[in-house]
Formats: C-alpha cells, sequence, structure tokens
C-alpha cells in the first residue's frame, strides 16, 4: 500500500481542514514547497496535493504553488482540486504533476474523466458522508452513491478512485475500514485510502482491508504527520513491514 503524504493549499500555505470546514483550518506552513521537499527527503514516493481553493471556486489560483512543489521534489505528485475541465488538467500536467483528480466534474460530467484520461493520467476523487457523495470543496451534497460512481468509473480509463471519508478527514478518529471495503468490492479499480488516519495500527488496518486478494492501493495521510503521531519513515517501515 502506498503512503501519500498530504499537501493541502489554500492561499497558498499549506492548511489542513477538520471534516471539510473552511471554516475550521488549521495553518501548518507558510512554505509549502519546503514542506513537500521534507516529505520526499524522508522517502515518500508519492505526494498528493489538493488546491482548497480551486475545489471551492473552480479557479486554479494556487497552479504556480503546484508547479513549484512538483520542480523541486523528485517524486510523483498528484494533485487535486478545481480539476473541472481538460485545459485545467492539461494545464496541472504542464505544471509537472503526474496524476490529476478530478472530483466534482467527474460527478457531473462523467465523460470528461475519459477524455482526461485519453490525454494523461487521472483518478477520480469520490468524496462522502457515508455513501452520499459531495461536490464543490465538500459544500454540496447529493452528488450520488458512492458505491455505484465507484463501479461506474471502471471503464473510464481512470487510473484509480480516490475515496474521502468527509466526517472523518482531518479528524484522526480512524479510517472508515468497513466503508472502504465496500468500495473495493464494488470496483476494480485501485482505491486510495484518505480520511481519519491517526496511528501506525490505522495504516495495519488499512493494510487489512481486502476484497478477496484485492487490497487497497494507496493511503492518505495529513494531520497525523503534521502533528507529530508518526513520521514518513515511521509510516513507511509501518507499510513495508
Amino acid at each position: 500500500m502506498q503512503l501519500y503524504p498530504a499537501i493541502d493549499l489554500r492561499d497558498g500555505r499549506c492548511v489542513r481542514l477538520y471534516q471539510g470546514s473552511y471554516d475550521a483550518e488549521t495553518a501548518y506552513s507558510d512554505d509549502p514547497v519546503d514542506q513537500a521537499r521534507q516529505f520526499a527527503d524522508a522517502g515518500a514516493s508519492w505526494l498528493h496535493v489538493v488546491d482548497l481553493d480551486a475545489a471551492r471556486t473552480g479557479e486554479a489560483v494556487n497552479l504556480s504553488v503546484i508547479a513549484a512543489i512538483a520542480e523541486a521534489v523528485g517524486v510523483p505528485v498528484q494533485t487535486g482540486g478545481g480539476v473541472r475541465t481538460l485545459d485545467a488538467a492539461a494545464a496541472l500536467g504542464d505544471a509537472g504533476v503526474a496524476r490529476v483528480v478530478v472530483g466534482t466534474a467527474a460527478v457531473e460530467n462523467p465523460g470528461l474523466v475519459e477524455q482526461i484520461a485519453a490525454r494523461q493520467p487521472v483518478a477520480v476523487g469520490l468524496d462522502a458522508r457515508g455513501r452520499d457523495v459531495a461536490t464543490h470543496g465538500w459544500e454540496r451534497g447529493g452528488g450520488g452513491d458512492l458505491l455505484e460512481l465507484a463501479a461506474r468509473f471502471e471503464s473510464s480509463g481512470a487510473d484509480a478512485v480516490v475515496v474521502t471519508e468527509i466526517s472523518r478527514d482531518g479528524t484522526m478518529s480512524g479510517p472508515d475500514t468497513d466503508g472502504l471495503a465496500a468500495v473495493l468490492a464494488a470496483t476494480q479499480l485501485a482505491v486510495i485510502a484518505s480520511g481519519g488516519v491517526a496511528t501506525l495500527n490505522d495504516l495495519v488496518a488499512l493494510e487489512g482491508v481486502c476484497d478477496g486478494h484485492r487490497r487497497l492501493a494507496g493511503v492518505i495521510v495529513g494531520r497525523a504527520l503534521y502533528e507529530g503521531r508518526f513520521t514518513v519513515e515511521q509510516a513507511l517501515e509501518t507499510l513495508t513491514s
């Protein structure tokens, strides 16, 4: 299972939200490029970057920061937030992003995922409260059923589906292993988990999530790393032990 340290950008800073609320923000660094270097130097082989401003408005105000991150690190960068057009996806690719994550636009226009996949690597981001998928920076519900959407994108050409349980995101209350197992059973796409990780034991629990011989492909970790619950090195040792 791949580790994806998370860098969430808002107004050029590295922040984390609590349960997706823009009114419950904790800022961790004014230098997200340096933070990205630290994660990469610690051994992370992927980074997960989210443009929170773009997720809310569709305007890629942090594009220059994302480009600087991609240039500064020697590992692939996966980026989402506000990717709602072919041009937006292409701009991220031109900025050095290895894989774009499409959330709101995938739900509202599933064909866009196929169009992007024909040109560059793409993952589908499904952010949900239970099975109710949210869109527009998690501010609107009623986007559809999580399991139905996960199955729908199997033939889209997407590399993976990134699943975030909003009620656990930023809370460090533990991952939703039952919900993730249901997603694994619903789709043959690689599944990357996000939300709730607080301890190394949570990583062990996620490694145990399976459907037959299929297991989770990755886990995104944010607040637990920023608040020192464990290090990237410890996480990688746990995931390879």
